[in-house]
């Protein structure tokens, strides 16, 4: 309580204007794994060789529950993975 006192009132702001932010991200990054798992029931329409590829309506509310940004981020993270795996990049035909 004493170190507390100590600190400046700028200081202690700052400290709990951190740690606010990194609840509030931890909160964030909670949330989007949840939608994105969300999308399993998407799974038999877009694995290889599946004999429908057409989403159904249970599909296609998950994918309208994700966030743009939850997916977006998603999405970057996903393509930079091959290169910090010193993996050629990868190149997706039609």
């Amino acid at each position: 309580m004493a170190a507390l006192k100590s600190l400046s009132s700028p200081v202690a702001v700052l400290l709990l204007l951190t740690a606010l932010a990194v609840q509030t991200q931890l909160a964030h990054s909670q949330q989007c794994t949840s939608q994105l798992n969300n999308l399993n029931v998407c799974a038999p329409f877009v694995v290889p060789g599946a004999a429908n590829t057409n989403p159904n309506a249970e599909c296609c509310n998950a994918l309208e529950a994700v966030q743009h940004d939850c997916l977006c981020s998603t999405l970057q993270i996903s393509s930079r993975l091959p290169s910090q795996c010193n993996l050629p990049p990868l190149t997706c035909g039609n």
